[in-house]
């Protein structure tokens, strides 16, 4: 039977690919300013500044553009948590504390060029955006069973391919250039996040394949994303995946199934250790296929019938 790796082990076997992994991102992170993508022009004083406080009708973004940009940016404001969960997974030292650093820096940009956007162009009512920040940062992100490095690397993997994909459908559901151009850059960071992630996942699956896939396993079949406990999490995620901003069609098609094939998970030989295992994941895989087409159906119908209502309405009018 094969010993299980402490994290210490991990941390040191798996150092010099993290090393690699950080001089590769910094190699091709592009640098960018926050300020850069924000249409000051449009901003104007709130009624603290002898100007007009917010109101609905300010607002040119739809009700799942706004769903979808709170959400995004709730999860984004959340970065001290994330900061935490990190720094005590891995290591403030070497290449580890390089990487925390530096991705924790990255990711501060993302939440400030995302409100910036909302409060110069009155996206959302920024009263309701700061108490519901308050709340969330407040209560905090616990990932519970995703503790340890291989839990941590492996969450982090998915999640960021995950956020990836949500901006991206954001930036297009806002309809608006300027948003667009915001999220492709956040989602591009979002991109180079993940390959670092994914790759330091897939050498811990050369140096300790059944544990590795143990800790993916169990990931993936209690994977949530960090934003799960915010206000209106509920309401607003339902919104973003009935109009295709993040689904679970999009989590299995896009994020769990590209990342597995990368490892060439069902392809390893992880011995009598990680048969069952491999089996677990196979049979979640499949359940998570069924849930995903009764989603579309019940999505579709949905959205037949609220197509219907519109067409009725207009006809009275």
């Amino acid at each position: 039977m094969t010993r299980v790796m402490t994290q210490l082990e991990l941390l040191r076997e798996l150092e010099p690919v993290a090393e690699a992994n950080v001089n590769r991102h910094l190699s091709m992170a592009r640098d960018w300013h926050p300020h850069d993508y924000v249409p000051w022009d449009e901003g104007r004083n709130f009624a603290a500044m002898g100007g007009e406080d917010w109101e609905p009708e300010h607002s040119r973004l739809d009700d799942v553009a706004k769903a979808a940009m709170i959400t995004n940016l709730l999860t984004e404001d959340n970065l001290p948590s994330y900061h935490r969960e990190i720094a005590e997974n891995f290591s403030p030292d070497g290449a580890w504390g390089t990487w925390v650093g530096r991705w924790t820096a990255e990711e501060n940009r993302h939440g400030i060029v995302m409100r910036d956007y909302l409060v110069v162009t009155r996206g959302v009512d920024p009263v309701a955006l700061e108490n519901a920040r308050m709340e969330h940062m407040t209560a905090g992100f616990f990932p519970g069973n995703n503790n340890g490095l291989l839990r941590s690397v492996a969450y982090v993997t998915f999640q960021e391919l995950a956020t990836r994909v949500s901006h991206r459908n954001t930036g297009k559901a806002c309809n608006d250039p300027v948003a667009d151009r915001m999220l492709q850059r956040i989602a591009a960071d979002e991109n180079l996040h993940m390959i670092f992630y994914r790759n330091i996942c897939e050498a811990a699956l050369d140096v300790a394949p059944a544990q590795t896939l143990m800790a993916i396993t169990e990931i993936l079949k209690q994977f949530q994303m960090p934003g799960a406990g915010m206000p209106n999490f509920r309401r607003n995620g339902v919104l973003m995946a009935k109009h295709g901003i993040y689904d679970l069609r999009q989590h299995l098609d896009e994020v769990v199934q590209p990342v597995l094939r990368k490892w060439n998970i069902f392809e390893r030989d992880f011995g009598s250790e990680g048969a069952q295992t491999l089996d677990e994941l196979g049979t979640f895989l499949e359940d998570l296929e069924r849930q995903a087409v009764k989603f579309e159906d019940m999505r579709d119908r949905s959205l037949a019938r609220d197509a219907a209502r519109r067409e009725r309405a207009e006809a009275a009018v």
